[in-house]
């Protein structure tokens, strides 16, 4: 990074729902050159489905700020009669034994019980690999719906492959200014938005941190930037460690509360 005077290095440690590479930081000298770009997913839905983990968001880690969030979609097959989401809930309580969901990852997997909870559906979960993989289930109609992150989505939309039917955060996304949100669509108190920030070691100087927030703050507002996020429905953000530490304990604990009303566990090996 020019402005920093350091060139950066991607180490990508894939699998295990990024509990390798948290771990690896979590563990890594604390002195700025080492950082976790940690998702929702492995720092607020992980500690809510696995009963030990080999780090703790809370503890182990010094949250710099969030580079971004975005929304997730609603989507069903353009073939499925169902045109909104009552009719989706409609639908799935028809047939309770065959509604079911396509999730790749523990981010849609209790989105989608979280919308089970609050509408009284029982749509089962079906396991895929990623999300293009969940999303092609539901063209091929071998799943009901998916939450997806909009990425994958937006070409199959266009294509007239896939309907959405709601946009999972508080207000319309102008991205999609016609898509309601769940709240419109009838679903009151499900809002879900994913993000994505910089962690460095606990033990990480302060001082460090800041120059560290500073700098993406300063980066994820770029004109050039802000363009190429908004391709990805993605909103910049750039919060204060503070900030950001107080979304990822409140998502911990509405996560948890998901998973434990769901059974939902899973275990590392």
């Amino acid at each position: 990074m020019e402005s920093l005077g350091q060139p950066v290095v991607v180490d990508n440690r894939p699998g295990a729902q990024s509990i390798i590479a948290a771990e690896m930081v979590a563990k890594a000298n604390p002195d700025g050159y080492t950082l976790l770009m940690g998702p929702s997913g492995p720092m607020t839905m992980n500690p809510a489905i696995y009963p030990t983990l080999p780090y703790s968001p809370l503890r182990d880690f010094a949250p710099i700020t969030m580079i971004g969030s975005f929304p997730l979609m609603v989507v069903v097959s353009a073939s499925l009669p169902a045109k909104s989401v009552k009719e989706l809930v409609e639908y799935a309580k028809a047939i309770p034994d065959k509604a079911n969901y396509g999730a790749s990852a523990a981010a849609f997997q209790l989105s989608t019980e979280l919308f089970n909870q609050k509408t009284g559906t029982k749509f089962q979960h079906i396991p895929y690999k990623g999300s293009n993989e969940s999303v092609n289930a539901v063209i091929s109609g071998q799943v009901t719906m998916t939450i997806a992150d909009p990425p994958p989505v937006v070409g199959q939309l266009k294509a007239g492959r896939l309907r959405a039917l709601a946009v999972t955060s508080a207000a319309r996304h102008p991205q999609w200014p016609e898509l309601p949100t769940l709240a419109e669509a009838g679903v009151p108190d499900l809002e879900v938005v994913l993000w994505t920030g910089f962690h460095a070691p606990a033990a990480t100087p302060r001082a460090v941190v800041k120059k560290l927030r500073d700098e993406v703050a300063r980066v994820v507002h770029l004109p050039e930037i802000k363009e190429r996020f908004a391709v990805m429905a993605i909103d910049p953000s750039g919060n204060s460690p503070e900030e950001y530490s107080r979304i990822i304990a409140s998502d911990i604990k509405k996560w948890t509360a998901v998973a434990k009303a769901g059974n939902i566990k899973a275990e590392f090996r």
